[in-house]
């Protein structure tokens, strides 16, 4: 399938090459690699992307990013370095690229202000966060999303009628040593990302926030970080149980993923389990995306493009969702026929 979009695309600043060489250490068969591909923006992805089929790329920074840095004056002004950088490595390629905005989680105004400054001055497409910020004297702390004092910054992605993808971040601190030290496999995707990010959107959807922002749209990566498998059980639990005891958020959570969240293909190459996501949420709500590099374009697309879908809902999940959702004028293969 031509013009394929894909949103959980990560890249790194040239300069931290160091670092990321040895970040990918511990997860990469090939660090050396994965540091080339991280580091670049129009050399190797746009060459798979010819090969595989992507017409459309949305560029965000790799995790753990800016929600790892837990000094609020030194995140803020990696955040708008980042910005800055790839806003202008994506100039003169509109119709390949866009960007998601990085932004610092230490203070809801100031996090506002970033996102909308990216938005309305630099073109960006929306937010990408990497789960809870890092706060505090000695990074242990958390700072979620889900309280009222974080109103102020979802009422401005309300008004600025972009998508927030909250992604995941490795565990860090007290929560890493207690947790997964001795299980240092299952960081990452086989467990510990899926546990964080269901964590926060759960919190979001019970501590109210889509209640107080009903408009407010949603991304999670990995066909929903375990979420709709679980869809029927917190349902029942929430209905039956836990509403009469006192949990007053207002719909659903069938409701709250037909209304406000969606989910992305993003290193889950699975036909199986996109078969249960389309029966449990709908294809109105799910994107192709790829988690490039840390995945790679040959087995997302070819996957994708061979998977027993229907050409309308390949249509749907390959592009037109994204279409929709990002408000995208034409882009490279964007209005390709679409075949089996």
């Amino acid at each position: 399938m031509l013009g394929k979009i894909a949103l959980e695309e990560a890249f790194s600043l040239p300069r931290q090459e160091e670092r990321t060489r040895w970040w990918a250490s511990f997860f990469a068969v090939d660090s050396d690699k994965h540091t080339r591909e991280i580091s670049d923006i129009d050399k190797y992805r746009t060459q798979y992307a010819d090969k595989y089929g992507v017409g459309y790329q949305i560029l965000s920074y790799t995790a753990p990013g800016v929600q790892d840095i837990w000094d609020p004056k030194e995140a803020q002004k990696l955040a708008v370095e980042v910005n800055d950088w790839v806003a202008e490595n994506i100039k003169g390629k509109e119709d390949r690229y866009g960007a998601f905005a990085t932004l610092s989680m230490h203070n809801p105004s100031e996090a506002a202000a970033e996102l909308r400054r990216c938005v309305t001055k630099l073109g960006f497409l929306g937010a990408l966060v990497n789960d809870t910020q890092r706060a505090g004297s000695d990074g242990d702390d958390m700072i979620f999303y889900d309280q009222p004092e974080w109103d102020e910054f979802w009422s401005v992605v309300e008004e600025l009628d972009v998508p927030f993808y909250l992604h995941p971040r490795n565990p860090t601190g007290t929560i890493h040593d207690k947790l997964w030290a001795k299980r240092k496999w299952l960081v990452g995707p086989p467990l510990s990302f899926a546990q964080g990010v269901s964590l926060h959107l759960l919190g979001m959807v019970t501590n109210g926030v889509f209640d107080r922002h009903p408009k407010l749209q949603v991304i999670i990566g990995h066909l929903g970080e375990h979420l709709p498998f679980d869809i029927w059980r917190i349902n029942h639990w929430f209905e039956d149980v836990k509403k009469p005891l006192g949990l007053d958020c207002k719909r659903t959570i069938k409701d709250y993923f037909q209304d406000n969240i969606w989910i992305t293909t993003s290193g889950h190459f699975s036909t199986q389990t996109l078969a249960f996501c389309q029966t449990m949420i709908g294809s109105d709500r799910i994107l192709f995306s790829i988690d490039y590099p840390f995945e790679n374009f040959h087995d997302a697309c070819t996957w994708f493009d061979g998977a027993e879908l229907s050409l309308a809902d390949k249509a749907k999940i390959g592009r037109e969702n994204a279409k929709k959702l990002f408000k995208l004028d034409k882009y490279k293969d964007s209005e390709a026929p679409v075949t089996n």
